[in-house]
């Protein structure tokens, strides 16, 4: 599972999924999902621009965590 620390990293830098979607081009809803962790997938480009607006690494906006299987 890979989770998004977009709400977290806004938080931080107190900005608003409007930022992020005026400074960057991203379309309101691709934000929207990643900020409420919804989304299935990511465009490359979408990361990059993310990324450059926040001053952040792949890394630090998104994680992989790894779900233990049920015995």
């Amino acid at each position: 599972m890979i989770k998004c620390h977009l709400s977290k990293l806004l938080g931080a830098k107190k900005l608003k999924i409007a930022d992020v979607v005026r400074e960057t081009g991203v379309n309101r809803s691709t934000v929207n999902r990643l900020f409420h962790e919804t989304n299935h997938r990511i465009d490359f480009e979408t990361l990059e621009k993310i990324c450059l607006y926040l001053e952040c690494t792949v890394g630090e906006l998104l994680e992989v965590q790894v779900e233990s299987e049920a015995d």
